[in-house]
């Protein structure tokens, strides 16, 4: 825990590696920043022997994460600054996907575009009954990015995810349960929730759920990994064209 983050709060407690992107006024918007320090806390931690798990989340009770900043990311605009964005952000969600150990989301907030991405970049997802999620990218006539669209399509198959991308359609906790994007709402506090959700997967042995959470890896693998260089082809045609560019003006208030 030796390593400083400007945009993020790193710590254990026990054999659970606490990771929370303390971005509250920026709705925890995921900047380049934020990406490479998430990145930087997965793979710094990734080989100590006395985890068992990790918990990633959001500070303050209103946003997991917001999705990518438009204004640091308005000047991408060519093929291969975008491809490299793309690659290097998906990179980013990486070192959470292939984290060793289990990864639990604990969303304490809205988890919208980039941030939805990130919490299905997780193993597991448990959410605060005030929580929502969506795949919101098709608003800025865009594509998910980082991986985003592969994890979707492996967790509740390719038709249910193609509604929620098409559609943009935001979920609440509970309507997020019913098709399998969230695993568990809170009925009274969050952290309750997580105590009794991690417990059985406590009581195994480091090395047991090391073992557990490769097979899973290597499984999943199998069936996203081609997936995930078509998604950044097609991703890089809808960041570069017009329709991406006008919609976000508009947002931007040019």
């Amino acid at each position: 825990m030796s390593d400083s983050y400007n945009h993020l709060t790193v710590s254990q407690s026990n054999d659970v590696l606490h990771v929370t992107i303390n971005r509250e006024q920026k709705r925890n918007a995921l900047s380049l920043d934020v990406l490479a320090e998430i990145k930087q806390a997965f793979r710094a931690n990734a080989d100590d022997p006395s985890l068992k798990l990790a918990v990633l989340t959001g500070a303050g009770e209103k946003c997991f994460a917001a999705g990518g900043d438009l204004k640091e990311l308005d000047s991408v605009r060519s093929v291969d600054a975008s491809t490299e964005m793309s690659i290097s952000a998906g990179a980013a969600l990486d070192a959470v996907r292939e984290f060793p150990l289990p990864v639990i989301a604990l969303l304490n907030g809205a988890a919208l575009g980039g941030g939805a991405e990130l919490a299905m970049a997780c193993d597991f997802r448990l959410a605060a009954s005030h929580a929502r999620i969506g795949f919101i990218q098709g608003t800025l006539h865009i594509t998910t990015a980082w991986g985003g669209g592969p994890d979707l399509i492996e967790r509740i198959g390719s038709a249910p995810a193609l509604d929620l991308v098409t559609s943009a359609r935001v979920l609440s906790a509970g309507d997020a349960v019913e098709i399998g994007v969230i695993d568990a709402v809170a009925q009274e506090s969050l952290s309750m929730l997580l105590e009794d959700y991690s417990s059985p997967m406590l009581a195994r042995e480091a090395h047991v759920l090391r073992a557990m959470k490769a097979l899973r890896l290597a499984a999943k693998a199998k069936f996203t990994a081609h997936l995930r260089e078509l998604e950044t082809e097609l991703f890089v045609d809808c960041w570069t064209h017009e329709a991406h560019w006008e919609a976000a003006a508009k947002i931007l208030g040019k």
